[in-house]
């Protein structure tokens, strides 16, 4: 699993100096700055506002503390920065951290760390100190978009969800996007095409990690978007 590691480090690394945001949303070869983020923006109305009651839950989003996974450049975290509270963001690539921060730069409120690819480790440390927050951050909702369909371990992505699941406060929602199409082939080797999962294998692995899948859409396309309820603690 390191090897896989460090070649996704690597691999999303070189993508972000070459393309940044190409390599983020593919829809076409150049983005300017504000057709990035107004692209951003959609996802955000289509993913977020148009599903408030399970993501909230009669919380006020001001008061909310949430996480992304996989923020790239920063293309959803601005939209993110401007409805909740506070946002927590992480992404395995050092170049892509250093351009999200300095999209987020004029967001006191959103905080975006490099991460190991495997797990929330970030999320402790002396950063949560200077912030005057425990290790112990309890989080009312995660969200991850077109990054899990290119990750081709299972092992690797459901230690993400487990770690989200120890974040999350009970009751709350995780929403995520994985590969469903049968007909693609992830290869170990391959940091672009991730592995695909069917319903059940779907069902199976919220199971093992504390969830409850209470709805999912898109089975058997490249997007395929889960909603994760959390139900237990793993330890």
């Amino acid at each position: 699993m390191s090897t896989q590691l460090r070649r996704m480090r690597r691999d999303w690394d070189r993508r972000a100096r070459e393309n940044a945001r190409f390599y983020v949303a593919t829809l076409q070869d150049q983005w300017s700055e504000e057709e990035f983020y107004r692209s951003g923006d959609a996802t955000f109305e289509e993913q977020i506002l148009t599903d408030l009651g399970n993501i909230c839950q009669g919380k006020d989003p001001r008061q909310m503390q949430v996480l992304e996974i996989g923020c790239g450049a920063g293309r959803v975290t601005r939209a993110l920065g401007r409805y909740f509270g506070r946002v927590y963001a992480v992404d395995i690539s050092a170049e892509m951290v250093r351009q999200a921060r300095r999209a987020l730069a004029g967001f006191p409120n959103v905080s975006i760390f490099r991460n190991n690819g495997l797990d929330l480790s970030a999320l402790g440390g002396n950063w949560w100190s200077r912030l005057g927050i425990g290790r112990k951050l309890q989080l009312d909702f995660a969200f991850s978009c077109m990054v899990f369909q290119h990750i081709s371990s299972r092992e690797i992505i459901e230690s993400y969800i487990r770690e989200v699941n120890r974040r999350l406060r009970p009751g709350a929602l995780f929403k995520f996007q994985v590969q469903g199409s049968s007909r693609v082939s992830a290869d170990a080797a391959d940091t672009w095409v991730g592995v695909s999962f069917s319903e059940r294998e779907a069902r199976e692995m919220a199971a093992r990690c504390g969830f409850d899948m209470r709805y999912h859409t898109g089975a058997g396309t490249q997007y395929y978007w889960l909603w994760f309820f959390k139900e237990r603690e793993i330890g």
